[in-house]
This record gives C-alpha cells, structure tokens and sequence, in this order.
C-alpha cells in the first residue's frame, strides 16, 4: 500500500500527464449546456461512440484513466490506500487533483459527488448505502444536490424553503421548483431539500429525501448559463410536480433535513478549498512562466518591481491558505474523533471558505493582470480559471453570509465567556 504522501505524487503526475492535456484541448470546458446550449466546438453535441453526450463521454474517459491508474475515489476506503483518508491527507490529495479543472472529475472527487458521497455514508440507512455508495464511489452513476431555489426561495438562507413533500399512502409526493443544481442534467441521484412541516422562515421542518433520476415527475428544465463551465451536468433549473418517492427515500430522519445538510455541508466547504486551492497554484505557474521568459522595458518582467510584488502577494496568498485550509482539516479531524463539539467545525469552514475562497480569487486575477493580453485571451487558460474561482466567492454560503455568520458566533462566544486567551 502507498503512503499518502505518495499517493499524492501519483496524483500529481497522473494530473500533469494524463488530465491537464485533455484539459487544454478541451480550454477547460466540460458542460456547455443542454439543448439550447451555447454549443462549444469540441464538447457539445453528442459523441461518435455509444451515442453519449459528448461531456459524459470526456468525463467517462477521464475516470477510465484514473481508475486503471488506482487513482479513482483515492479518498474512500476502498482507495488505494485501503483506509478513508483524514480530511487533513485529503487536503493535500485534492490540491494536486485540482491543479487541473479536469482533475477532481477524474479522480472522482469533484462537487457535488464527493459531498454527496459523504452524507450518504454518515446519514443513509443501511438499505440506501447498498443502492447508491458503491456506483457513486466507482462513478458509474452521478448526483445532485437539490436545495437552492428561485427567489423568495432557499439560498443562503436555507430557512426559505418552499418546496414541499406531503405525506401520502405509502410514500411523498414532492412539489417545487430549484435552480443552480450543479450536475443536474443527466443525474441519476437528487438529494432533494423539501419542507415537511411549517412555513418558509421556520428553522426546522425540513426533510431530505433520495429522488432517481427517472422518477416521474422530474424535470430538468434548463440549463442556467453561467461564467464557469467546469462542473458536469452544469447548473439546471429543476422542477418536482408531484414526484413520488417511498417512505424509505427519507434521508435522515422526517423533519431533520437541516441537520443532516450540515453534515454535508461543512467537510464540502473545505474540500472545495482544497480543489480550488489547486487550480490558484496552476494560475500561479502560468503567470510565473510568463514573466520569466516575457521582456519589457529592457528587463524580464519578473525583475520588475510591480511584477514582483504580484508574485510575492500571490506566494503569500497560497500559503497562508494552504495553512488555513490544514488546520480547518484538523478541527474536522478532531471533530470526527469526538475530540471536538460540531459547531467548531462550522465556525472553522465559515472561516477558511470565506478567505480561501477570495485569496484564490486575487491569486488568480493577479494571474491574468501579469500575463497582460494572454491573460484575457484564450491563449492561455488564465480567463477560464478567473470565470471558474469568480463563483467560489457565492456557492456554498457567499462571502457575506459567512461573515454574519461568523459575527453572531463570536458575539455569542464571548458572551459566554469565551476570549481568545483562553484558546476560545
């Protein structure tokens, strides 16, 4: 069995070899819509072999690669290390992964099936377990999460949920109406949000609940157009008209789907740190292979003293978020040895999510400044990276929600009389 610090080199070179050329020959886009999709050159339409879409087909491809390279799922127990790794050996695993936007759907590992994967082991039943672990592992089949709605509808304030499951004989009929469900079209899983009991605003009645993707009277509308393009399935509108699922569709317990979204929830937000945290590192090789060979003013703009403070700014970006993003792994770490409460483990990704999420941001924005016309152009991915990390600042709890979210904790901390000299 490998280490996982060896693990992580196979990952490195497996992403550098096998991933990253596909990635550049595709210019980073793996969805580019449904019908009605903006139709770009080499990844729409449907594929020669098989009749698949041609973005399923990349991303079985992919996988076929990881997985005869032992690289597929590497985080789960049947990996190649034969044991879960810790969130902390994730978090190096991941970076390397998503040194390419292509490497975290390659090996596996990519939102929303990774998230997904997670709740399905610590809240199904036995029964779903068998049904969905096994093919979601081995990336025969893909899933959604299916909380976020249109306006007035739940978004960052999940209290808002309108869609509704009511109780019939045998089972629930589900109505409603989501939007921005990454991976929708084409999967064969939705964990779908619904509201059981109460009214919109309440802080509980909420139920999670497992919906085939064949059920009747599921609909992926649409396809929303959005500035990344990277994620399988992209962002759907999707509809529930009266869908009926069986009693044992219950994920979680009647009424605590809140509770088991944050199950999901916290170890997603770091894990999308961690991938996004790779693709910054890329950006950042690009614009230093940029100013090291690019002349101007009688000089290598690498010697320039602009130039230099990007550089620096960028270096210290990444560190301080690689660092950041370690520690937040050792809460959850801790957390999952029941060495420490929960809310540690959400106050800790809050954190981590909102600066990671803005240092990968500027890291690759300075990126795109010093590659000058490059950088804008489709010459080097530079523009692709910059759409993609753009949403990282809104997905999973925008910047602003996790700062309120933040405040109130530390408000409430000190009020019980926690200080920071206390290690509180």
């Amino acid at each position: 069995m490998p280490t996982a610090h060896e693990l992580t080199t196979a990952v490195r070179d497996f992403v550098r070899e096998t991933v990253i050329p596909v990635e550049v020959a595709h210019a980073g886009v793996l969805h580019a819509g449904g019908p009605g999709g903006p139709g770009i050159p080499g990844i729409a339409g449907v594929d020669a072999v098989g009749g698949l879409p041609a973005e399923d087909r990349l991303r079985a491809d992919l996988q076929a690669a990881a997985r005869d390279a032992g690289l597929l799922a590497p985080h789960l127990a049947s990996g190649p290390l034969g044991r879960r790794l810790t969130t902390l050996e994730q978090a190096a695993v991941f970076e390397a992964a998503g040194y390419s936007l292509f490497g975290p759907i390659a090996l596996n590992i990519a939102a929303p099936d990774e998230g997904n994967l997670h709740l399905l082991e610590r809240v199904g039943t036995a029964a779903q377990r068998e049904r969905w672990v096994a093919p979601l592992a081995d990336a025969r089949i893909r899933s959604a999460f299916a909380m976020t709605e249109p306006p007035p509808g739940a978004g960052s304030d999940p209290r808002a949920l309108r869609t509704r499951a009511e109780r019939v004989p045998g089972g629930w009929r589900i109505t409603g109406e989501k939007w921005f469900i990454t991976g929708a079209r084409g999967a064969d899983l939705l964990i779908c949000m619904a509201r059981t009991s109460g009214e919109p605003g309440d802080a509980d009645g909420a139920t999670a609940f497992l919906v085939p993707g064949d059920c009747a009277g599921l609909e992926v509308v649409r396809d929303l157009g959005t500035v990344d393009a990277s994620m399988a399935g992209g962002h759907g509108v999707v509809r529930f008209d009266g869908c009926l699922v069986p009693d044992d569709a219950v994920l979680g317990e009647v009424g605590g789907g809140f509770a088991a979204a944050q199950v999901r929830l916290a170890p997603a937000r770091l894990t999308h740190c961690m991938r996004w945290l790779g693709i910054a590192g890329r950006a950042h090789d690009l614009a230093l292979a940029h100013v090291t060979e690019r002349r101007a003013f009688g000089a290598r703009i690498a010697d320039l003293g602009l130039a230099q403070q990007h550089l620096a700014d960028d270096e210290i970006d990444l560190a301080a978020s690689r660092a950041l993003i370690r520690e937040t792994a050792r809460v959850l770490d801790a957390v999952d040895a029941g060495e420490a409460e929960a809310g540690d483990a959400g106050t800790a990704t809050s954190i981590a999510k909102t600066f990671v999420s803005e240092a990968v941001g500027r890291v690759v924005d300075r990126a795109v400044q010093l590659a000058g016309g490059q950088g804008v152009s489709d010459e080097l991915l530079l523009s692709r990276y910059w759409r993609e990390v753009r949403a990282f600042r809104i997905y999973d709890g925008s910047s602003e929600t996790h700062r309120w979210s933040i405040a109130k904790r530390a408000v409430r901390r000190f009020a019980e009389g926690g200080r920071h000299d206390l290690g509180r």
